[in-house]
C-alpha cells in the first residue's frame, strides 16, 4: 500500500464496507468488426472496501465470476466462456486487489492488481465517489463509479478473426466500467 496520506471523503466513515452485489455492476465494452461496440456485464461475486483514517489505510478487494458473462446473446456468451476467451473451466474467478488509493483532481485513483484468465496486471481505476446515504432499511451506503481501459492481449485473451476488408473482428482495447454500491458493516 502506498504512503499517500490524503483524507478520505468526509462522508465516508472508517471501517469495512461490503459490496452490495445486487446493486453493483461490472460492465465492459469492446469494439466489434471495427464499426460497432459490444457491451456486456460480469457478475461481482463479492468485495470489500476497507476505509482507513486516510487513503494510505484504505483498500479494495473484489472477486468477479466470469461464468456470469452476459452480452444479450447466448451464443456469444457461450463463446466468451469457452477456451477461446475466458476459459471459465480453468479460470473461474477474476480478482482485483488494490495496492494504492490516491486523490487526483478532486476524484480518486485506485491502483491494483487485476487478475483475468490467470494473468495479473497492474491497472489504475479512475474513480469517482458519489456520496453516502441511509437506505430505508437503515443501512449506511456509499457509491462509486470507476473505469479503466485494458489490453485483452496482456491478459492472454488473444482469440480473433481477420476481416475480409482488413482489420480484426474483436479489438484489443476493452473498457471496463464499474458502478458499485457498498454497505457499512457493523
Amino acid at each position: 500500500m502506498s504512503t499517500t496520506t490524503a483524507n478520505v471523503p468526509t462522508d465516508l466513515t472508517a471501517g469495512t464496507w461490503a459490496i452490495d452485489t445486487s446493486h453493483s455492476e461490472a460492465a465492459f465494452t469492446v469494439r466489434h468488426a471495427g464499426i460497432s461496440k459490444v457491451r456486456g456485464t460480469i457478475g461481482i461475486a463479492e468485495g470489500t472496501v476497507t476505509v482507513g483514517d486516510d487513503l494510505a489505510g484504505t483498500s479494495v478487494s473484489v472477486k468477479l465470476d466470469p461464468s456470469t458473462v452476459s452480452t444479450g446473446d447466448a451464443g456469444r456468451d457461450g463463446h466468451l466462456k469457452s477456451g477461446d476467451f475466458f476459459d471459465v473451466e480453468a479460470f473461474g474467478e477474476w480478482t482485483f486487489v488494490s495496492t494504492e488509493v490516491r486523490e487526483q483532481g478532486g476524484d480518486y485513483v485506485i491502483v491494483g492488481d487485476l487478475t483475468i484468465h490467470g494473468v495479473t496486471q497492474s491497472v489504475e481505476l479512475a474513480t469517482e465517489f458519489n456520496g453516502t446515504a441511509t437506505d430505508p432499511f437503515g443501512n449506511q451506503r456509499a457509491g462509486f463509479e470507476a473505469s479503466v481501459t485494458i489490453s485483452r492481449k496482456e491478459f492472454g485473451l488473444t482469440w480473433n478473426a481477420a476481416l475480409e476488408a482488413g482489420g480484426v473482428l474483436v479489438s484489443d482495447k476493452v473498457v471496463i466500467a464499474l458502478d458499485v454500491s457498498v454497505i457499512k458493516q457493523a
